[in-house]
């Protein structure tokens, strides 16, 4: 399984040279892919983008120039390449990357994805990203990214495995994997399957490591997952969505009555992020009119059935010719039609300068990470459009990845040790009103009434508050210092990752 280790090509780069050597080396792949046409040529990249946004909200934070340069620097980067023999006999030498962008939080977190287009610029943005979005909900992590450069459908489950456990083997020799080190997560590409890979792949190097399932998050139930950690990124999306929406702000600029019911959303990209945030606004009253996915777009002013187009994409392994809405070939279309809210869950860098001025929806909720160029974000906001960042959007994940990663080292299940003595406190309660009401509850009803919380109860419960302190606080900012939300997001990101750069003192710079 991990042989032909002498071919493998191994670097670690310093935090001095990991951002020169991307831009010296690296083409900006955006400006002549086909599918990202939006984004003109001359616009900034993905990593130089998170770097401008970084750098208007750190004028308005209250860190010292000193702490900003420490901050916004990535502290390393692992770049690998090993070879995987394909079905054929042929010989193929893939490429991994895994970047440490702040470490003053440790374990780092962040996902693992297979996409052709990794390379070192992606995964620097987006554990910068990570960084940000830990700080912004208040989880104790720094940021990092991974993923290796494939496409996973070219690929068999044996190699998808062996590339895996490959992949890890090369995190676990050089340090890049651990409980309390660095705890990846699955991403585009990746999924349950793959995570529970990596914690076995760990496991056999660490056999005395009883904190090894901590590892990594986003694993089965079954396999030392957490129950919501599936939904927790499209969860989040709804919940952050529905406070903005009930501040009264919001529903003064976007003339909206803040209700989710009758809501008319339209969503970019049908993953795990589109699909259930698409399936919470649903069931909460709103109209999913649009979906729109790389080769297919989906439109029904009456609402499209979600349960019924996911069965569909299951069974069929695409949208095209799903009965229930309307079929339209050109499927970035659907990005420009009058809506309530647009939720780009796709890929970053979705809207740019290139069709910002067609955008008709009254919000936009970055559920992915990076779907929209600084330029395109600063032309919406000039014009009235409620921009609500992927910081704060699509922090669900890490913040049930946190749930699961404390359910690992505490090993035991959530409400395992309370929830009978919760139902016996409550059923004696009952008991008690009964008496002075004067009336026998139903079977039925008394079981609502003493229902001790389930685990996914209590995740989506700690989720939710999480996503309503944070809003508010993003909100408090934006509001006092007249700035986007984006900004006002990232100004408190810095500010709480500036007392820990602050408590450490100059020791180690001088």
């Amino acid at each position: 399984m991990f042989s032909a280790l002498r071919h493998v090509r191994t670097s670690i780069l310093p935090k001095s040279q990991v951002g020169s050597l991307a831009s010296r080396t690296l083409l900006s792949r955006y400006s002549t892919n086909s599918a990202n046409i939006k984004v003109q040529p001359d616009e900034p990249n993905f990593l130089e983008s998170v770097g401008l946004y970084f750098d208007q909200a750190s004028k308005l934070s209250s860190a010292t120039p000193e702490i900003l340069s420490m901050i916004k620097a990535i502290d390393s980067v692992l770049s690998i390449s090993f070879p995987i023999h394909k079905e054929d006999g042929t010989l193929e030498i893939l490429k991994g990357y895994r970047a440490h962008h702040s470490r003053h939080r440790l374990p780092v977190k962040g996902g693992i994805r297979y996409s052709k287009k990794v390379d070192l610029q992606e995964v620097e943005a987006l554990a910068s990203l990570m960084t940000y979005k830990c700080a912004i909900v208040d989880v104790p992590y720094g940021g990092a990214k991974g993923g290796i450069a494939i496409d996973p459908k070219e690929w068999t489950v044996d190699q998808l495995e062996r590339i895996t456990r490959r992949y890890t083997l090369e995190l676990c020799q050089k340090g890049f994997i651990g409980p309390g080190v660095d705890v990846p997560a699955p991403d585009v590409g990746t999924s349950a399957r793959e995570m529970s890979w990596i914690a076995d792949t760990y496991r056999q190097f660490n056999p005395t490591d009883v904190n090894a399932s901590g590892c990594v998050t986003g694993k089965p139930v079954s396999n030392a997952g957490v129950r919501g950690r599936t939904e927790a990124t499209g969860l989040g999306v709804y919940y952050a969505i529905r406070e903005f929406l009930s501040y009264p702000e919001v529903q003064a600029k976007v003339k909206h009555n803040g209700k989710i019911e009758g809501t008319k959303i339209i969503v970019q990209g049908f993953g795990n992020v589109g699909y259930w945030s698409s399936k919470f606004f649903e069931s909460n009253g709103a109209k999913i009119i649009g979906i729109s996915e790389y080769n297919i777009g989906l439109y029904n002013e009456q609402g499209i059935d979600i349960q019924a187009a996911h069965d569909y994409l299951k069974n069929n392994m695409t949208l095209v010719g799903f009965p229930g809405a309307k079929n339209i070939e050109n499927s970035s279309s659907l990005l420009e039609m009058e809506c309530d809210v647009l939720i780009p869950a796709a890929l970053e860098r979705q809207i740019g300068l290139g069709n910002v001025h067609k955008i008709k929806a009254k919000i936009v909720a970055e559920a992915a990470n990076g779907p929209m160029t600084p330029g395109a974000d600063n032309y919406l906001n000039n014009k009235g459009i409620v921009v609500l960042p992927d910081l704060l959007l699509n922090s669900g994940g890490v913040c049930v990845s946190y749930f699961e990663w404390l359910k690992n080292l505490s090993h035991v299940r959530f409400g395992r040790m309370n929830k009978k003595w919760d139902e016996q406190g409550k059923s004696k309660l009952v008991t008690l009103v009964e008496k002075n009401a004067g009336r026998q509850l139903s079977e039925a009803e008394r079981r609502t009434l003493i229902h001790g919380a389930e685990e996914h109860e209590l995740v989506y419960s700690g989720l939710e508050d999480t996503l309503i302190v944070a809003c508010e606080e993003t909100r408090s900012t934006a509001n006092n210092m007249n700035i986007s939300y984006r900004t006002a997001a990232l100004v408190n990101a810095i500010n709480k990752i500036a007392v820990v750069y602050q408590a450490t003192g100059s020791i180690f710079t001088k």
